[in-house]
């Protein structure tokens, strides 16, 4: 079986620690490879960590083809959902994935209203609204994130103002979001 990796879905969501993945290598060691990687046909979904691993090691594993993915959107909102529900994922990289997926359904959103008003005369048909999606808000959003609507306004001003020494720094632990996103108010030099 050939399995390709792409290096920018591999970067996708961010890396392990040293010492998560030397708990994984631990672990893959001493129980195997329980849960199966992901695939969307020979792509690499899910698994990254656990693969590069098994091969490592000479580890069997499993694998599973996802048939739903019809994009590599598809696949980046599988991947946020997917690490939104774990665990171990800090406040401030659920936030981070809760922006990603707003880009993608509203990018998504935007060219099914042109593919809409392109298909359709100029009058707007009153039921075609009605059952359009409710709108993404930062509410719904940070609640997928499991932060409060305050804190994803300030990690979305984090990612869009701070310089790249202040993020590592908040991904680290180093320093709050709170105080992070205060610090990104700051010129970039004073942010370092």
């Amino acid at each position: 079986m050939t399995i390709t990796i792409n290096e920018s879905l591999r970067a996708y969501i961010d890396p392990l620690t040293e010492d998560e993945y030397a708990a994984l290598e631990r672990s893959l060691l001493a129980e195997g490879c329980r849960d199966a990687l992901v695939l969307w046909n020979d792509l690499l979904v899910d698994g990254h960590n656990r693969y590069s691993i098994c091969e490592k090691h000479g580890i069997p594993f499993n694998t599973v083809q996802n048939k739903t993915f019809q994009s590599m959107d598809d696949v980046h909102l599988w991947m946020i959902d997917n690490h939104l529900g774990r665990r171990s994922v800090s406040d401030f990289q659920r936030g981070v994935l809760a922006l990603r997926k707003k880009e993608i359904l509203s990018a998504r959103s935007a060219q099914e209203e042109e593919q809409q008003a392109s298909a359709k005369p100029a009058e707007a048909d009153a039921g075609t609204q009605a059952a359009a999606k409710p709108p993404l808000t930062r509410e719904s959003l940070a609640r997928a994130a499991r932060v409060s609507s305050a804190t994803l306004g300030q990690i979305e001003k984090i990612r869009k103002t701070a310089a790249p020494e202040l993020v590592d720094a908040v991904k680290a632990g180093v320093i709050s979001i709170n105080a992070a996103a205060a610090v990104a108010t700051l010129p970039g030099e004073k942010q370092v």
